[in-house]
């Protein structure tokens, strides 16, 4: 890894925001932006494209190595592309998120993509968003944030998100699959979900989109702006 440059690293549970704020972050500073949560629902599309069980873990991680996964565009709009297919909305699905938890859960997965994570620190700089950026990929990064809110308010954001891009969906039912996921990040036995001894604790639950950017801004000017002479 290249320590030069900066990195910022968000991690947090589903529906916390860390995807947004990661995105404002990341245009507002120019900096490369990696969504880790997207390369797991990259792999567990895949694997249900392929046919392939999402507990096998060997052979998910030799489809890893075979996948062309491509992020277009710049930080504020940014799209998915799987093998040369534009899968962004594709992955947007609970069941894919439910797989790509259980997914992010193997090893040999998470052995397989560390590299190609690794591989979007470039210079100037980096925003990753994720569960496991401060801790395990990115242990090094000058900024550690770790986003959460209530369970409830994450339901909310989540069943207005899919609601907006025209997905059915029940609030009571993803309440219920965000505290399933919730206890399946923090529990597995490999790259569990947790927030690094230095990072930052946002609560997000009662602040809004531009309240969480601003105060993360804040604290990249304090602790890696300055510090890199930017």
């Amino acid at each position: 890894m290249n320590a030069a440059v900066p990195v910022i690293a968000i991690d947090g549970p589903s529906g916390s925001g860390k995807g947004t704020i990661a995105l404002g972050v990341a245009s507002r500073l120019q900096f490369h932006l990696l969504d880790s949560g997207a390369l797991y629902r990259l792999v567990a599309h895949a694997a249900r494209r392929d046919g392939i069980a999402e507990d096998d873990e060997t052979a998910l991680a030799a489809l890893v190595r075979r996948l062309a996964i491509e992020f277009r565009g710049r930080a504020d709009a940014v799209s998915v592309h799987l093998d040369g297919a534009d899968v962004t909305l594709a992955i947007r699905d609970e069941a894919c998120g439910m797989a790509a938890s259980k997914i992010a859960g193997l090893a040999a997965v998470r052995s397989a993509l560390l590299a190609f994570q690794r591989g979007f620190r470039r210079a100037p700089g980096l925003v990753a968003d994720g569960r496991d950026m401060g801790t395990v990929v990115f242990p090094d990064a000058g900024l550690k944030i770790f986003l959460t809110a209530s369970a409830e308010e994450r339901a909310q954001r989540r069943y207005k998100q899919l609601k907006d891009k025209g997905f059915d969906v029940n609030l009571r039912a993803l309440l219920r699959e965000i505290e399933a996921r919730d206890l399946q990040d923090t529990q597995r036995p490999v790259a569990p979900l947790v927030a690094a001894a230095d990072a930052v604790v946002l609560d997000s639950t009662a602040l809004t989109i531009d309240q969480v950017q601003d105060r993360v801004l804040e604290l990249a000017a304090q602790r890696l702006i300055s510090a890199s002479g930017r």
